[in-house]
């Protein structure tokens, strides 16, 4: 895995309908975030290896602008679940 760093300097509706078709069209990515803070998104892809995320970045930078991206890989799972713990009352 590997999580996608980015920042952009637009902010409006129609970069933000383009990201979202963007990010929509790459099967490698799992999960798309907007945060709060310093970065705008985190993206989470699947790849196989670093020229598997060179090639899904360079497509990504094809179809929509952004100001700043980065990454950082996963050197070791230690934990993933989609199990939410629901309180019985």
């Amino acid at each position: 895995s590997v999580f996608i760093l980015v920042r952009t300097s637009n902010h409006d509706p129609d970069w933000l309908q383009k990201f979202r078709a963007a990010v929509s069209g790459f099967p490698e990515i799992t999960g798309v975030y907007r945060m709060s803070g310093d970065l705008d998104y985190i993206l989470r892809a699947r790849v196989a290896d670093v020229k598997a995320y060179d090639r899904l970045y360079q497509r990504l930078i094809a179809k929509v602008a952004l100001s700043d991206v980065s990454a950082s890989f996963v050197m070791e799972e230690i934990k993933e679940t989609t199990i939410v713990p629901v309180e019985l009352r």
